[in-house]
This record gives structure tokens, C-alpha cells and sequence, in this order.
């Protein structure tokens, strides 16, 4: 049994950074005095800030491996490229596609979750689509596009195991609302999105039970004062509301207005990458579709319209400081706490507790990743 003690950090319990000494042992934290005297296997953080491991629960995928299409390996890759940059859980977004190729990805996720290999721990799946708008599709190929079905859902999570804990749907599609009740009976987190909903019907769904807004402000019918659709709903209610921050998606005054709107506790930082993530400029593809990649802006290459990012969750912490100038202390829940709490894992993930999983990003002053602890164990960045 592996057992380590960090010492000398500045570590983030309660929302705040204490001096404390963190003992890993069997992959669990135990919080200790910071003046114990200990021995063995001690790593000395010197005065750093040690923090919950990031968690993304909306990403397609990373370093040339896209979600829809990637076996073990390529999942492997996903999770070995997001660790490094501070993502020690992640959700894998599987884009609307085939009942085949959907079920095939299923299959391979559910695989790579069986497999234990190190990398970013694969939480389960987030389904965006199949029940969703046409007329706000963004990425997704309209073909394929379904009205709402329990049935068709319901195979999916027996095909997962139950491993299925998100889903995007949009809430003026038929049969949508009716599903949201039972979806949340099958273990499924419900969000919305993809839609030109009005006010009423969005609010419906959130009265149904929907959780999240997805990728919020893009993809959906925006705010009028006449007519606030989903957008309004999603800013008025309490639900969690998604974003991304890479400078593209979220003008910064967006990113500040949501702050002030909906208060830090209901923010969720996605990164909704591709797999052009961590690669240069060049033409990829998000399942079915042609991607190209200018400047890190990823857009179709059939009509230009924005898909997917190629941020990652430690690019979007800085984003996220730079854009309001908020302390550090105030930010990290929406990358860490948060995500937890909206997909059911705050009970061993999002903070830094006794039994939870030691899950541990160590930043420097600038918020820079110097060291990442996957369930305890030390992962090599420079490798």
C-alpha cells in the first residue's frame, strides 16, 4: 500500500488555503497538523498551493483522438494529455451521432473505464444529442437529430452500465420534456441546451428537473426583454450553467456578467475540446464533421460555424482570473467543487477532504501546474 506525505503547501479546504500536511495513503487523502513530524516517502511542496484535481464533464475529445471514433488507446491518450494540464476527472462527450457508432463509443469508454490505466480518471458519459434542435445544432448533423425517446436512451445506459451521467437535450423537442423525470430515474444529469426554447418551455424543464445549461450563450436562443428563452430561464433559475472560457466562445464582460448573475456557486467550467486540443492550427474533424483549426478557433469547415474549443481546464483557470480579477480562493470551484456536485461525485471528488480521492494539482504563483497526483500517485510532467 502506497503511502505519501505532502508537506508544506498551502492547501484549499474549505475555500480557503491553510497550511497543512496532506497524507495519501491507498489513493485517500487524510488531512494532518502542519507541524507533525513524518517520514517515509515526503514530498516537500515549498510554499506552493495545492488544489482539487480539475474535472471536465464537456469534452469531444484531444491530442488527435476524437471521442466519437477513439478505442481504448485513444482514450488513453485523452486522459494522459488532460492530466498533465490539471484534469484528473472528465466526462467523455459523445457527439449526436449513429445508434451504431454510439453505442460502439459507449462500448470503448465503457472498456477504458475498466482498464484502470493512469491518466485522468473517465467518471462516464456525457450523451450531447441526439434530442436536440435543429435550429441551434451548431456541430451536430441535423440527419441525425431525433425527437425525444425513453427507449432509445434507456439502451444506451444498459449499454454503459449506467455509466451515462449527463445529457444535453433541448426542451421544445417532442417527447423532451416528459423524458426529463425519467432520465433522472435512470442516474442521468439533464441539461439543456441546443435550443430556441421559449421562457416558458425552458422553465418547464427545469421544473422537470434539469440540472444545467449547456455551453450557455452559445448554441441558443439569446436573451430578449421581450422574449428571454432559454437563455433568461437559464440566468434567472438556479440551475448550474456551463461555460466556456477561452476568449472565443465568452466575450470577458460575459464571463463577468454570469459571475454577477448567477454567483460562483453555479458556474461550471467546460472546456468542450476536440481533438485538435494540444495540436497546431490544421483541419480535423468533431464525429462526423470537418473541422478547421485558425489561430485555435475551431469551426466547420462546411459553413464556419464554431465547434467545440481547443482550450484546456488549466488555460481556463487563468482566462477565468484574468477575465475578473477575482482571487484564486473564489475561482477554483467552478472547475473543481462544482462539476462534482452537478454530476453526483462530490462524495469522493471536487475538493480536498479526508477519504476523498487524492486527486491533487499543485499551482505556482502564476497558476501554473508544477506537480498532479492522480488518486495519490505522482504523475511525471515532463515525460
Amino acid at each position: 500500500m502506497s503511502e505519501t506525505y505532502i508537506i508544506n503547501g498551502q492547501v484549499y479546504v474549505g475555500r480557503r488555503f491553510q497550511r497543512k500536511t496532506i497524507f495519501v495513503s491507498a489513493g485517500k487523502i487524510r488531512l494532518m497538523d502542519p507541524d507533525i513530524q513524518v517520514s517515509g516517502d515526503v514530498i516537500d511542496i515549498s510554499g506552493r498551493k495545492v488544489v482539487p484535481g480539475f474535472i471536465d464533464i464537456h469534452t469531444h475529445g484531444a491530442v488527435g483522438v476524437d471521442v466519437n471514433g477513439a478505442d481504448v488507446d485513444g482514450l488513453g491518450k485523452i486522459g494522459a494529455f488532460f492530466a498533465k494540464n490539471g484534469t484528473t476527472s472528465w466526462l467523455a462527450s459523445i457527439l449526436t451521432d449513429t445508434e451504431e457508432q454510439t453505442c460502439r463509443a459507449i462500448s470503448q469508454c465503457l472498456s477504458y473505464q475498466k482498464s484502470l490505466r493512469m491518466g485522468a480518471q473517465l467518471l462516464g458519459i456525457h450523451l450531447e444529442g441526439p434530442f436536440l434542435a435543429s435550429q441551434f445544432k451548431g456541430a451536430m448533423p441535423e440527419h441525425l437529430l431525433k425527437k425525444g425517446s425513453l427507449a432509445l436512451l434507456t439502451s444506451y445506459q444498459d449499454k454503459a452500465e449506467g455509466n451515462v451521467r449527463y445529457i444535453t437535450v433541448s426542451p421544445e423537442v417532442e417527447g423532451v420534456l416528459e423524458m426529463i423525470p425519467a432520465l433522472k430515474e435512470l442516474g442521468i444529469t439533464v441539461a439543456i441546451g441546443h435550443s430556441g426554447a421559449d421562457y416558458d418551455t425552458a422553465m418547464a424543464a427545469i421544473r422537470a428537473g434539469a440540472a444545467a445549461c449547456t455551453h450557455t450563450f452559445n448554441a441558443m436562443a439569446l436573451l430578449h426583454q421581450h422574449r428571454p428563452a432559454i437563455l433568461g430561464a437559464a440566468l434567472e433559475s438556479d440551475i448550474y450553467c456551463e461555460m466556456i472560457c477561452d476568449g472565443l466562445h465568452l466575450h470577458p464582460g460575459i464571463v463577468r456578467l454570469l459571475w454577477k448573475t448567477k454567483g460562483g456557486g453555479r458556474l461550471v467550467a467546460i472546456t468542450d475540446s476536440i481533438m485538435a486540443a494540444g495540436l497546431p492550427d490544421g483541419y480535423y474533424h468533431l464525429g462526423v464533421n470537418q473541422v478547421v483549426v485558425e489561430n485555435g478557433d475551431a469551426k466547420l469547415v462546411s459553413d464556419g460555424t464554431r465547434a467545440g474549443s481547443t482550450l484546456t481546464q488549466d488555460r481556463a483557470l487563468r482566462n477565468i482570473l484574468a477575465f475578473t480579477g477575482l482571487p484564486l480562493e473564489d475561482v477554483l470551484p467552478v472547475l473543481t467543487e462544482n462539476p462534482a456536485k452537478l454530476i453526483g461525485v462530490y462524495d469522493r471528488k471536487g475538493s480536498i477532504e479526508d477519504g476523498k480521492d487524492a486527486d491533487l494539482v499543485v499551482l505556482d504563483d502564476h497558476a501554473q501546474i508544477t506537480e498532479v497526483f492522480l488518486r495519490g500517485r505522482r504523475l511525471l510532467l515532463n515525460t
